[in-house]
């Protein structure tokens, strides 16, 4: 394997910096992508697209490329400093939003918080407070969110499954009655014949996706992609090895979660013990 090189001397852009050592680190073993996709049993071309920076691939891919080089660590450095890039965040997370709104189906598992589509307006403004926005940015973030919410309306409407945490359910809006009127629209939408709403109580103990909230997107052409989000970076991801291991953590989970007739009911018991009181 060749030996591990200083990270010096190459390119300052932390993409174009990854995609580098990638490319000199397989040129210099002497492999074809082919080959290397052979022998890491992923499919080559993904390596291809990371060798010329159109994707950064995913942590289990780039860890699997550190342990087959005998780079430990640099790797993985090298693509958390290119995946943190501002830039690429804002591409990866407009890259989302435009293969949500082509999905077909939408599958999402929310451990701490409501999705977005679910989201109403206090919601909405209270949660991207908390994260940092304020002022016009603050006005237009939610704005954007709440009109993200047609996509679940209209004939057309792709299905959507989710599954909330009961922690989501229990973390409540300082005001109470904005509260009330959360979970009256989740519990509305659960009623709806394009949604699909599942709760994961305390009961279920330890699971696989325990620190992260993770969407998954049907294309019309067939293919799967997944999004995992926590409160400081979302990863777009596209590979179908990676997106395979998070479908089987889903279905896991969902195997333990609440019936949606069980869930419901589940939400209007929470709802009829939610005060009334906006100041309680």
């Amino acid at each position: 394997m060749p030996p591990r090189r200083a990270v010096t001397g190459r390119s300052r852009e932390p993409r174009q910096r990854f995609a580098e050592e990638l490319r000199l680190l397989r040129t210099g073993s002497g492999a074809s992508l082919r080959q290397l996709g052979e022998r890491l049993g992923w499919d080559w071309s993904l390596f291809g697209e990371m060798e010329k920076g159109e994707t950064l691939g995913g942590p289990e891919v780039v860890q699997a490329l550190d342990q087959h080089y005998g780079t430990p660590g640099l790797l993985l450095a090298l693509w958390e400093v290119a995946l943190g890039d501002k830039t690429q965040f804002k591409e990866q997370y407009r890259r989302y939003m435009g293969l949500e709104a082509e999905a077909v189906s939408l599958s999402h598992f929310g451990v701490s918080v409501l999705p977005g589509l679910f989201q109403t307006q206090d919601y909405a403004t209270e949660l991207l407070a908390a994260g940092g926005f304020s002022g016009d940015d603050l006005t237009q973030q939610v704005e954007a969110r709440l009109g993200r919410q047609a996509l679940l309306e209209g004939a057309g409407a792709p299905r959507f499954r989710t599954i909330l945490s009961e922690t989501a359910l229990r973390t409540a809006l300082r005001d109470g009655q904005a509260w009330r009127a959360q979970l009256e629209y989740v519990a509305e939408l659960a009623t709806w014949p394009n949604v699909v709403v599942h709760v994961l109580p305390f009961s279920a103990g330890l699971h696989g996706l325990d620190s992260t909230d993770l969407s998954f997107l049907r294309q019309p052409d067939g293919r799967t992609v997944a999004y995992t989000e926590n409160a400081y970076r979302g990863d777009l991801i596209e590979e179908n090895g990676p997106v395979e291991r998070l479908h089987r953590a889903y279905d896991e989970i969902r195997d333990m979660a609440l019936s949606p007739a069980e869930s419901r009911k589940f939400i209007l018991d929470l709802l009829e013990a939610t005060p009334c009181n906006p100041s309680t």
